[in-house]
This record gives structure tokens, C-alpha cells and sequence, in this order.
């Protein structure tokens, strides 16, 4: 049995970067049966960043995997033998969820290297990077996932993007003060590009399905 462990850095259980995430396993699940798909939130799991404790460099007993232990230690070991990796955040002030950041660094850290700087993990695999956000294709400011991106490309291999634009950011905008946004606006957008993006969200699945039962 193959496996994708997606990864939810989102807080919100039924809105944009969930509705993404779920196409992406609808998606992987059509291709076959073989293929486990098991979705993580991580606000529901508690857990730190690095805590430089350097565990994972001791001399002799180096180690590719995060050997701090909390919430996040059985995650990140079966993520070291999973054949995908899908993450996913909205994005806050330019950048992935605090939650996504910590999980990163937990993540990538002992991948890297002291003694030559290479990025090496445990088992190379596809990667798919979700991101949801207010800002529209032409205004945005968004860094996606930032600095991690490059530790995950060099780790684990070339990820595919899926961007979803101007997305909703609550249900009723007549209950907030969001008056500097145009719900009339916002609902057009939803309506012309929401379900394209929905689609993008499972085919991506379906490839990363296909690719790995090759």
C-alpha cells in the first residue's frame, strides 16, 4: 500500500485551503484503491519548532529525522516513509501559517548538512505546494513558502504549485468590518475561477496518484 500524507496549516476546517487539500486526495483516491491518503490539521496537534537541540547532528547518531518528541515525532516518522507529500496554508502577511513555519523547520532541519551543506531526506518523493490567499494573480505579496522552498526541492524533488487567488475570506462580509473589500467583486471572482481551481486542486492529486504507482 502507497501513501500521501497531506498536510493542513490552516485553521479553518471547511473553507479555502481545506475545500483545496480535499480535491487533492479525492483526486489521488480516483487513481486507485492501493494508494492510503491520510489528512493531518496541524492546529490540532501540539508542537513546537526547532528546538535547536542539535539531536539530529550528534556525531555517530545523526539523524535525517527531528528527534525532539511531542506531538509532532509520529508525524514526521511517517512522513519519512510516505511516497507524497502535500502541504497546505492560507497565507497570512505574505507568508504560510506560523503553524506550516514551525512544522517546516521540525521537518527540514534534519535534512540538512554541517558538513558539506547538502539536503538530504530520508526518501525522495512528489511534493505539492497549496497556497490560498486574498491577493489576486495581479496583487499580491505573498512568498509562498519562502526559505523551506528551496530545502524541499533540493530534499525531496522538483514540487508543483497550486495558487488560489482572491479567495473568500469569510461567508457574510456584511458582518465585518472588511469594507476596503468588494463582496460583489469577490463573488464574481469565486464564481468565474473557484471551481477551475478546485479542479487543478484533483488533477495535481490524480498525477501525484499516477506518478507514484509508475
Amino acid at each position: 500500500m502507497k501513501k500521501i500524507i497531506i498536510i493542513d496549516g490552516g485553521p479553518r476546517k471547511n473553507f479555502n485551503t481545506a475545500s483545496m487539500l480535499q480535491k487533492v486526495g479525492e483526486g489521488a483516491s480516483s487513481v486507485s484503491n492501493e494508494i492510503e491518503i491520510k489528512l493531518v490539521r496541524l492546529y490540532e496537534l501540539d508542537y513546537k519548532g526547532c528546538m535547536s537541540c542539535m539531536a539530529c547532528k550528534i556525531k555517530g547518531k545523526a539523524s535525517n529525522i527531528c528527534k525532539f518528541k511531542d506531538a509532532l515525532t509520529p508525524l514526521l516518522e511517517e512522513i519519512a516513509q510516505a511516497d507524497g507529500l502535500v502541504l497546505g496554508s492560507p497565507i497570512y502577511f505574505g507568508d504560510v501559517t506560523g503553524q506550516m513555519r514551525t512544522f517546516l523547520e521540525r521537518l527540514a532541519f534534519p535534512w540538512l548538512s554541517y558538513n558539506d551543506y547538502s539536503m538530504t531526506a530520508p526518501k525522495r518523493m512528489p511534493v505539492i505546494l497549496v497556497e490560498t490567499m486574498n491577493g489576486t494573480p495581479e496583487m499580491n505579496n505573498s512568498q509562498g513558502y519562502g526559505s523551506m522552498e528551496p530545502c524541499i526541492k533540493a530534499a525531496l524533488g522538483e514540487p508543483e504549485h497550486l495558487i488560489a487567488y482572491n479567495t473568500y475570506q469569510v461567508k457574510n462580509y456584511d458582518r465585518y468590518e472588511l469594507a476596503g473589500f468588494s463582496e460583489k467583486a469577490k463573488r464574481m471572482y469565486r464564481d468565474e475561477f473557484w471551481e477551475g481551481y478546485l479542479q487543478k486542486a484533483f488533477d495535481a492529486g490524480k498525477h501525484m496518484a499516477e506518478s507514484i504507482l509508475k
